[in-house]
């Protein structure tokens, strides 16, 4: 069974919640001086850990180039053993660091296990921030020695993940299946140098159900499809993004897989926790003002409608309009038009918000103010209908500002 088969499932968004609120996790962060801005609380190391042995599943990067944690969890998670924990830090991604990186990588591993009172193979890594530089390791041990873990952690560990983005991204739902309940968490950190190919962006999410592990890595992989690889924010796909889910077992039950009854409801409480952190993502884009929402239908397929919704979220052109509140469809059909995919111009039809601006081709008569109106908000829908067929996604981003300029040229500054 797929994320696409799921039926729709009662799902209760729990206030407040993150990721431990799932029973069997504990977190902490706490400031080691690495990273140099962002705003307070500044926490730049932390620690997500499960109380026993738990399942874990990982979707990467696809850029080439690639950040040391990035090597380390691949390596770790295709052996195929149970994990325990995951150390982060923000502030220096140590990627393009040489010899050294790799040994300050297993460094980070080898700490954080000595805290669990575990083995550095059963420790995942993942690090953020600017590219190119040595860790400044004796900050890094003084840092993952200072966490302290506790259910009530989750605050502390998102935190520290975070770096230019300007609030915590967290959430968590219940759902009730095959007659047990189960709990899905998660956390997530991106603002700029967002355009996953997975998957600078990181998702965590935990999950208490007891999983198969060939089962968790292909719900997170279409997950991850649906969710966080249809965000953009400026069209960079980082060095270091990571997506992991990790199952630790302490709803107790069957070990859900493809056939067991609750898998379905399990999938889309993930997907649900996803959606909600890939918006966040997008919402919290560097000097972003408003959350794009594009909505390509009526394509050939569902890849076709995948390329149009993101070639249209990603352009420059629509979230400069965006942030003009200009309501200049012609974009909209540029974008699609040169997005590769099957589309038939005398059929198109898109809408700006609630309003209908080309219909089957032909210009409507409704009045640009109220357009530009609908464009004032915190979010901003576009849709498309390609006229080629059935297919249907969502792709999410925002728009763009003189502040993600000031961002980015300053950055390392």
């Amino acid at each position: 069974m797929t994320v696409s088969d799921t039926q729709p499932a009662a799902i209760e968004w729990i206030e407040g919640g993150g990721v431990t609120t799932p029973g069997g996790f504990v977190a902490g962060g706490t400031y080691a001086n690495i990273k140099t801005y962002g705003a307070d609380p500044r926490m730049d190391v932390g620690i997500l850990a499960a109380t026993e042995s738990c399942t874990v599943a990982g979707v990467f990067t696809r850029n080439v180039v690639v950040g040391e944690p990035v090597a380390w969890d691949r390596r770790v998670l295709a052996a195929g053993r149970p994990m325990r924990g995951l150390v982060v830090n923000s502030g220096n991604a140590n990627t393009v660091t040489g010899d050294q990186g790799t040994r300050d990588c297993a460094r980070m591993a080898e700490l954080a296990a000595e805290v669990l009172g575990v083995t550095a193979d059963e420790i995942l890594v993942a690090s953020t921030g600017v590219i190119g530089r040595q860790m400044p390791m004796d900050k890094m041990e003084r840092g993952i020695k200072a966490v302290s873990l506790s259910s009530e952690g989750g605050y502390l560990f998102t935190r520290a993940i975070m770096t230019t983005d300007t609030r915590e991204k967290s959430v968590a739902v219940r759902v009730e299946a095959g007659g047990r309940t189960y709990t899905v968490g998660g956390c997530a950190k991106g603002s700029g140098m967002i355009h996953p190919d997975m998957g600078t962006m990181f998702a965590f999410i935990t999950t208490d159900a007891p999983a198969d592990r060939d089962w968790l890595q292909s719900t997170l992989r279409e997950v991850t499809d649906r969710t966080f690889n249809m965000v953009d924010v400026d069209m960079d796909t980082s060095t270091s993004d990571t997506a992991l889910l990790l199952a630790s077992g302490a709803a107790g039950g069957d070990v859900v897989n493809a056939a067991h009854p609750a898998a379905a409801a399990l999938a889309a409480a993930i997907e649900a926790v996803s959606t909600r952190l890939a918006r966040a993502i997008a919402g919290d884009g560097e000097g972003a003002t408003a959350l794009l929402e594009v909505v390509a239908d009526g394509a050939a397929s569902h890849a076709d409608a995948v390329l149009a919704a993101k070639t249209i979220a990603s352009s420059p052109l629509i979230k400069t309009m965006v942030t003009g509140r200009d309501p200049n469809w012609g974009r909209v059909m540029m974008a699609a038009g040169r997005s590769g995919a099957t589309f038939d111009q005398r059929a198109a039809s898109v809408w700006i918000g609630e309003h209908c601006v080309l219909d089957h081709g032909q210009p409507t008569a409704v009045d640009l103010k109220l357009v530009s109106a609908a464009m004032a908000g915190g979010e901003v829908l576009l849709r498309v209908h390609l006229g080629a067929g059935e297919a249907s996604a969502t792709a999410w981003g925002c728009n763009l500002t003189h502040e993600y300029v000031n961002i980015n040229a300053d950055y390392t500054t």
